[in-house]
């Protein structure tokens, strides 16, 4: 890695005035596949480098990326953002950040499976194979598609304080759609895999058996899923269900930048403000929890892109609003420490406050103890849509794979019964939670330009007494 860059870089913001520098230093070597129809359409294979920069000169935050290794080049990205910084610094926000230890640290997630020793096309076969299993199964599936995806992430990161983080981290993603149709009925489904490993990953997931059994639920739910009536019931929602709910409507409405109004243009607002620590707002059976340092999650790291070391952080306690997800910015504004919440998926863009693995904590009911203890109700395995208002308060969840509860037991399977809610109904409505923790992959979008990073969400399964389903 061409290190001597992002020292050279602290350095020289610091002779021409920088109270504070950071330097972000990445390599990046990355494969996509991808399969529609058992044909193959599109592979990629590439590798990118470059220097994401930040500093603050008379309380004014600049950031600078470079990929151009060249000392004077260098110089001069950052001579013209000085300037730029400078003649801003009447208009500017003023920045301070929360103070924090000093770090010097080396870690790398492990591989048993390198990404590096798998070929191509045994990459491709993965795909193939997964293609030949679901159509196995008879199931008429007129359109599927699958992409495959690793990459192998490098990084070094310095700051003018002292900090000095170089992290390994490989990740595999793969990606999948499917069309089933039955007649005039289709049904779609749609899902993300993640891990922070090599492709061992693949057999961990059990992929191919769980899509088989995948299609032919949904099959039958094509074939023989009836509309529910609606009203008011009781619900039980799987880990796929959990998941999504408590990342979107949890973890986004607690993320500090939101909540102070800076992605109000963008990605939207929070109906918490600052002053919402210790409300209630959800039963005590919930709390819900965000932590980077979960190895199999999809959202893991040991460091932040500003160098704070990472930690577990209960979001909500036993149904009380309990901490936010900060970066130094936030947490000096409300006179905290950051809990290493800041992130970025590259060197280009500028690291914001970002989940990790979000997901609600476990309790000590199995899942079918959860389905007896209903009278009459639906059970949601997984989702096929979803959708929240820019203030993350009134939501909607489309069930995929879901059936009728009659006296305690699975009845018939259901065509897309619909959750209508507001957050604070959804989680005073939990009354009981399952043991059988999942975590789930996903791809997290904020900002402007866009920025994507991977995270995990999940949880157990849990029930939701007496609410709207449509």
């Amino acid at each position: 890695m061409h290190k001597d860059f992002a020292d050279f870089s602290i350095k020289y913001l610091g002779k021409i005035g920088a109270s504070y520098a950071e330097a972000r230093l990445e390599e990046e070597s990355s494969n996509a596949f991808m399969l529609k129809n058992n044909i193959s359409e599109i592979s990629g294979f590439g590798e990118s480098s470059g220097l994401g920069i930040r500093y603050i000169l008379n309380k004014n935050l600049g950031f600078i990326s470079i990929n151009n290794f060249d000392k004077d080049k260098i110089k001069s990205i950052i001579d013209k953002s000085v300037s730029l910084t400078r003649n801003s610094s009447k208009i500017g926000e003023k920045t301070e950040l929360s103070k924090d230890s000093l770090y010097k640290k080396k870690y790398e997630a492990g591989q048993k499976i390198k990404i590096a020793d798998l070929k191509p096309e045994e990459k491709i076969n993965l795909l193939k194979d997964l293609d030949k299993d679901v159509m196995s199964t008879n199931v008429k599936i007129p359109s599927r598609y699958f992409s495959l995806s690793d990459v192998i992430n490098n990084k070094y990161f310095i700051n003018s304080e002292g900090k000095e983080i170089t992290s390994i981290i490989p990740r595999i993603n793969l990606f999948y759609f499917l069309t089933i149709g039955s007649g005039k009925k289709v049904v779609q489904r749609y899902w993300q895999y993640g891990a922070v490993s090599g492709y061992e990953a693949f057999k961990k997931w059990n992929i191919n058996e769980v899509l088989k059994n995948e299609v032919k639920n949904l099959d039958l739910a094509a074939k023989k899923g009836k509309k529910i009536s609606g009203g008011r019931m009781d619900v039980v929602a799987g880990p796929e269900i959990s998941g999504i709910a408590v990342h979107e409507a949890c973890g986004h409405p607690y993320e500090a930048d939101r909540i102070l109004g800076r992605e109000g243009a963008q990605a939207g607002e929070s109906f918490v403000n600052c002053d919402s620590i210790g409300n209630k707002i959800g039963s005590e059976a919930v709390s819900v929890i965000d932590d980077p340092t979960i190895k199999d999650g999809f959202g893991y790291y040991l460091y932040d892109d500003e160098g704070v070391k990472a930690r577990e952080k209960y979001l909500m306690k036993n149904g009380v609003i309990n901490e936010f997800l900060h970066d130094r910015q936030t947490a000096a504004k409300m006179n905290l420490k950051s809990n290493g919440s800041c992130r970025t998926p590259s060197y280009n863009l500028e690291p914001i406050i970002r989940m990790s693995n979000t997901y609600i904590k476990s309790g000590n009911y199995k899942e079918e103890e959860l389905i007896e203890g209903v009278k009459e109700g639906i059970y949601i395995k997984s989702f096929t849509e979803w959708n929240i208002d820019d203030k993350r308060w009134n939501q909607k969840y489309v069930g995929s794979e879901a059936y009728l509860i009659k006296n305690g037991k699975i009845a018939y399977p259901l065509i897309r019964p619909i959750i209508e809610i507001t957050t604070p109904a959804l989680y005073g409505s939990i009354d009981a939670i399952g043991k059988n923790f999942e975590l789930h992959s996903a791809s997290c979008g904020k900002s402007e330009p866009m920025a994507a990073v991977p995270v995990g969400m999940g949880g157990p399964t849990i029930r939701i007494r007496s609410i709207i389903v449509k």
